[in-house]
């Protein structure tokens, strides 16, 4: 694979999870030229109070393919449901398959410890995806295998929702990108996201989601020194990369803090 391979992958539980959390970065990196992929566990099936299953699923697919166009990126929904999520053999294999499929330099996903168990459950699957794609042994029993990838990405995980864990605590990401010149870019691809503003005031209590958006962008900007700032943690584990690809391809824009 190598310094040569010009893929990114970011894998969210639901439509809109990638946007919201690391939109801003892709588009840098889409900027840079490197080639974007969206890969979506769920549905997004649960995520009206109004329409039924089968429909906001069809609505919600094509707000992320009009999402994922902004961004010039392949989307592909991996079609699981909302709440339903679980780390067994066969998502595994599922998840492993896609990354084998599009073999990238580097994979952003969903933090360990996030509000809800469908984030923490997808993090736990591409950290095994990761690991498991270079394997050759590692079968998926697809109808069309991929073939194994040369080694693991470089893995990073965004932060957690409004930055805070779950006990409310802001969580230091370690490594910050600024923004500022994508943060107009990524408030309009959230925006594509608009069955989700009415759920999130239902659900959660937020009202204009583009707004606790950027609000979360400027609280990370504040721990870097950056006006607006995405967050990030590496995977560091044995057998993993070690050095900080992001601030390489990025420069500038990477702010490391010890």
């Amino acid at each position: 694979m190598g310094k040569k391979n010009r893929r990114i992958a970011a894998v969210g539980a639901h439509p809109d999870d990638i946007e919201f959390m690391c939109s801003g970065t892709l588009k840098l990196l889409r900027d840079a030229e490197f080639e974007i992929h969206i890969g979506v566990l769920a549905n997004g099936d649960c995520g009206s109070m109004d329409e039924g299953q089968e429909e906001i699923t069809k609505i919600r697919r094509q707000e992320a393919l009009s999402a994922a166009a902004l961004l010039d990126a392949e989307f592909y929904p991996m079609g699981e449901q909302d709440l339903r999520i679980e780390f067994d053999e066969r998502t595994r294999m599922l998840v492993t398959e896609y990354i084998r499929m599009v073999n990238p330099l580097v994979v952003f996903t969903h933090p360990h410890e996030d509000y809800m168990n469908d984030h923490e459950y997808a993090s736990k699957l591409v950290r095994h995806a990761c690991f498991a794609a270079p394997i050759p042994n590692y079968q998926t029993y697809s109808v069309s295998p991929q073939p194994r990838t040369e080694q693991i990405p470089y893995l990073y995980y965004w932060g957690p929702l409004v930055g805070r864990d779950i006990y409310g605590e802001f969580t230091d990401q370690k490594i910050y990108v600024n923004i500022d010149s994508t943060i107009d870019f990524k408030k309009g691809i959230l925006a594509c996201h608009k069955t989700q503003r009415d759920w999130l005031m239902e659900r959660h209590n937020m009202d204009q989601y583009t707004e606790t958006m950027r609000e979360t962008a400027v609280e990370y900007g504040k721990w870097c020194g950056f006006n607006h700032a995405e967050g990030f943690k590496q995977h560091l584990g044995n057998a993993y990369p070690q050095d900080n690809i992001l601030k390489e391809i990025l420069g500038d824009l990477v702010k490391e803090m010890r």
